[in-house]
């Protein structure tokens, strides 16, 4: 392997893949979400 492939490799953009942790941020941002839209569903009576 030479210098400029070894750089190449650690200079990949990351994909979010399943090797990334779990981001708390992200995880709130998605309940909170899940929430508003349950409570917008139960004030209009859709459900």
């Amino acid at each position: 392997m030479t210098a400029t492939s070894a750089t190449a490799v650690r200079t990949q953009a990351r994909t979010g893949g399943p090797k990334d942790g779990p981001n708390v941020l992200e995880h709130l941002a998605g309940w909170t979400l899940v929430v508003v839209l349950a409570m917008l569903v139960s004030q209009v009576g859709l459900l």
